[in-house]
Order: structure tokens, then C-alpha cells, then sequence
């Protein structure tokens, strides 16, 4: 009953999601109300405040909210940082790529980036994100600065997904993005672990 109750739950946050990244496309995001969502996603009012507290959360869902510090402190005893945070990445390609739903991703993307406060919501977000992550290396690397290896962690991600979503734009399949993407962030890792010359 209860995998019953999570999957209508998840269906409906995703009718939600899909109506609300419509109406964005349509009017742009300044020019939809959250009633105006409620009623596209077949909605009350007070349901969708209870699956999305405000309307800049329908687009910034998951936007920098990968917990890396809780990946690096949660790691098993003895492994490197860097490799908790590669594994972590792996890991999160291979769940994105079986279930990626493509418009959805591409429409959220451009949404984020045609609005001005979305896209300095989002670089707040990776901001903390990135913070947050320098802060769980500072003792592992001591005295190397934890907040430049936490920059080329965040960056290097960032530029691979940005990557991934400009194959996706350019028509390129999830299944022939999400090889390139795994590709990257093993290539990205490696950079940063071994440097240029090395990797």
C-alpha cells in the first residue's frame, strides 16, 4: 500500500513539474501564477503547495542540492574523498540516464537560464554546495585549501552537465548522452586527481 501511495504521490509531483515547465515555456516564469499551475496540473491549491513551497521550487528541484559534504563524511573508512565523490557521481549517471525524462530536463534548463533570479538562485545554491563540500575536506587534505579542490569538484561537475545538456538539445539520444556523460565525469576525476598532464 504504501509503494501504492509513493508512486501516485510521484506521478502527480510530476504532472505538476510537467504543467507548471509548460506554462514557463508558453509566458514566461514571471508571468504564471501558482493557481494558474494548480489548475493546469489538476491540482488544489494547497496540494501544490504541499508537493512545492513556492513557484521558484518547481524549477529548482534538485538545482545544486546534491549533499556532496554528507557523501564525503557518510564515505566507507578508508576510502579517499575524491573517490567517495567519483563513485557518488557514477552512481547518480547510471539512476539519471535509465529514467532521464528528456523534454522535461531540456525545458527546466531553459527556464533556469532565460530568468534572471532563477539563474542567481542556482549559482546561490552550487555556492553553498560548494561551501558546504570544502568544508568536509578541510581535514582530509590539510594544508592543501579545501576550498580550491571543492571548486574544481563543483565546476568540473557543472561543466559536464552542462555538456550533457547540450547534446540532449543538439538531438543526441539519453542513451548516446548518458555514455558521454559517464565518460566525462571519469575523465573530469581524473583531471582532478592527477592533474592535466597525467590524466
Amino acid at each position: 500500500m504504501t509503494g501504492l501511495r509513493e508512486r501516485k504521490k510521484a506521478q502527480t509531483r510530476h504532472r505538476i513539474t510537467e504543467a507548471a515547465l509548460r506554462l514557463f515555456a508558453e509566458r514566461g516564469f514571471d508571468a504564471v501564477t501558482m493557481t494558474e499551475i494548480a489548475a493546469a496540473a489538476e491540482v488544489s491549491r494547497a496540494s501544490l503547495f504541499g508537493y512545492f513551497p513556492s513557484k521558484e521550487s518547481l524549477v529548482l528541484d534538485g538545482v545544486g542540492g546534491e549533499d556532496l559534504a554528507a557523501v564525503v563524511a557518510g564515505r566507507p573508512a578508508g576510502q579517499d574523498a575524491l573517490a567517495a565523490l567519483r563513485r557518488y557521481y557514477q552512481d547518480t549517471v547510471a539512476e539519471a540516464v535509465t529514467g532521464v525524462d528528456t523534454a522535461q530536463l531540456l525545458a527546466r534548463t531553459r527556464v533556469i537560464v532565460d530568468t534572471p533570479k532563477l539563474s542567481a538562485a542556482a549559482h546561490a545554491a552550487r555556492h553553498r554546495q560548494r561551501a558546504e563540500l570544502a568544508a568536509a575536506l578541510a581535514d582530509e587534505y590539510r594544508p592543501r585549501p579545501a576550498e580550491l579542490i571543492a571548486a574544481q569538484v563543483t565546476a568540473a561537475v557543472q561543466t559536464v552537465q552542462e555538456a550533457y545538456f547540450r547534446g540532449l538539445a543538439g538531438g543526441a539520444t539519453p542513451a548516446d548522452a548518458g555514455r558521454t556523460l559517464a565518460a566525462d565525469v571519469d575523465l573530469a576525476f581524473d583531471l582532478i586527481e592527477h592533474g592535466v598532464r597525467d590524466a
